[in-house]
């Protein structure tokens, strides 16, 4: 597996990340994930929609739960043509937990915990922690990568304005 040195820090200390790293004007790979129902999710699940991926270390922590918090009141506003999908590696009785408790229903919660297929597809995955970095990604409805913000130090929020804005343009 491909890894990377000198990209993220976790509070200043330099990470590792492994998997293929992808960019703007790619095709997003393929990968599955779980529902939190535990059900295979892949890409063509979601076929046809512009694709919000916004992928946190632990839904756990104060900054991903912020995030999720903020892209949840968002996804309300956006229509039912752009679709937000917030990918950890907790498990699934984990995010199904949070996102009750939280009141999240405007998006997607999934997990990449079981083989890290997403992480390894998008070169996410922190190679410390088998956690994945903080990144956000828009993917339009022919499947490329219009938006990518991979967050240096992944305790800072990502520009939501940016990432909502490119997932406008896409439709």
């Amino acid at each position: 597996m491909t890894e990377r040195t000198g990209i993220i820090t976790f509070m200043g200390n330099g990470l590792t990340l492994q998997g293929s790293p992808v960019s703007v004007g790619d095709k997003a790979p393929d990968f599955t994930v779980l529902g939190n129902d535990l059900s295979p999710k892949t890409l063509a699940d979601f076929k046809g929609k512009v694709l919000i991926l916004s992928a946190v270390p632990s839904l756990d922590t104060p900054v991903c739960d912020v995030e999720t918090r903020r892209f949840n009141q968002e996804a309300a506003n956006l229509g039912k043509d752009i679709a937000v999908l917030t990918i950890s590696a907790d498990l699934p009785f984990a995010q199904a937990r949070w996102c009750g408790a939280a009141g999240i229903d405007a998006i997607t919660t999934l997990s990449d915990h079981k083989d890290m297929s997403f992480g390894a597809a998008y070169g996410l995955i922190i190679k410390e922690l088998r956690l994945l970095t903080r990144a956000v990604l828009v993917v339009n409805k022919a499947g490329d990568i219009v938006y990518q913000e991979l967050l240096p130090e992944i305790t800072k929020e990502p520009d939501y304005d940016a990432a909502i804005a490119a997932a406008r343009a896409a439709l």
